[in-house]
């Protein structure tokens, strides 16, 4: 039998439990995946707690590299023995194996490793249409990127500064801070000591940035706005510290015709084509190591519950990992 974590009830970590699923086999369109390596991210801690309704009982997690172990009709791009990563689609990739759509595969090219496809496909893909779909990155801009240490924002850093931006970032407490600095960062702002939208206007010397991405939410929405010149683009894709407010259209107009948009990967890979180009540009860069992916913490796949505590404690940066 194959072992995964699943939810029974919304709440803490607590109500994650390791037990024994029945997967059976691929049906048409379909390939089963034997897991070698599982991403943790932060939208998963909101699945368990409830804040998208998802129906119960419920796996978590969408991103997971593996091998594929057979293939049902259909599915002609794809056979068995083929590394892949899943990085969107339905819930449950915190599993020994599963069945996905095929169409949701990424084959994983021979200089990426599964840890590191694991670690980084989800964020990297973010990363990418954030810097190069929702906003084109390039140089000369002058960025803030908040929650520069975390998962998504030191892959971002690091893309945007190889675009030849420079890269303002956030992030709490002197190692987060020197994480962020090897990562991309131009300049840190240690959000737990500084008011970052002064420190913005002293970089900048006063004529702010054209773009904030932010996936905070409710702490930092309202002041990433005074960091906004005008025609700038607020960014929003994330709540991690609760929901924005209701945004007020006249203050946009008053602050300087401010563009906000709420980027969501559902969309923005809801096409295989645009998916296979995200993921191809993000590949190459890893391939290359213009792009690094620290992994600072893994975890054996059964304490999952674990790497949820200190993800939402903030006792890592970077990416975490589940083992299978």
């Amino acid at each position: 039998m194959t072992k995964a974590i699943r939810v029974h009830r919304y709440g803490g970590p607590e109500v994650m439990s390791w037990e024994e699923v029945s997967v059976g086999r691929p049906g048409p369109g379909e390939a089963l995946v034997r897991h070698t390596a599982v991403g943790v991210n932060f939208i998963e801690l909101q699945h368990r707690a409830g804040h998208f309704s998802t129906p119960l009982p419920t796996g978590l997690g969408t991103e997971a590299a593996g091998v594929v172990v057979e293939i049902g009709p259909g599915v002609t791009d794809l056979a068995p023995g083929d590394r892949v990563v899943s990085c969107e689609g339905p819930l449950g990739a915190y599993s020994e194996a599963r069945i996905v759509p095929a169409h949701r595969l990424l084959r994983l090219p021979d200089g990426v490793s599964d840890v590191q496809a694991a670690a980084a496909t989800l964020k990297g893909i973010t990363a990418q249409y954030l810097l190069r779909r929702t906003y084109r990155v390039g140089p000369g801009d002058t960025i803030l990127f908040h929650a520069a240490a975390g998962g998504v924002g030191s892959i971002a850093c690091q893309w945007a500064k190889h675009l030849g931006a420079t890269v303002i970032g956030t992030a709490g407490g002197p190692s987060k801070v020197a994480f962020a600095k090897a990562n991309g960062c131009d300049h840190v702002i240690d959000y737990t000591r500084e008011d970052f939208v002064e420190r913005v206007l002293e970089i900048t010397g006063g004529k702010k940035v054209p773009v904030v991405y932010d996936s905070v939410g409710k702490d930092t929405f309202a002041k990433s706005l005074e960091c906004l010149a005008p025609l700038g683009m607020m960014v929003s894709f994330g709540n991690a510290s609760g929901p924005i407010a209701p945004i007020d259209l006249n203050a946009l107009a008053q602050k300087g015709s401010l563009f906000v948009t709420r980027a969501s990967l559902s969309v923005y890979g809801a096409k295989r084509a645009d998916l296979l180009a995200m993921a191809e540009e993000l590949f190459e860069l890893l391939a290359s190591s213009t792009l690094r992916v620290e992994v600072n913490r893994t975890y054996p796949l059964s304490e999952a519950a674990q790497a949820h505590r200190d993800l939402a404690d903030r006792k890592t940066t970077g990416a975490i990992v589940l083992t299978v």
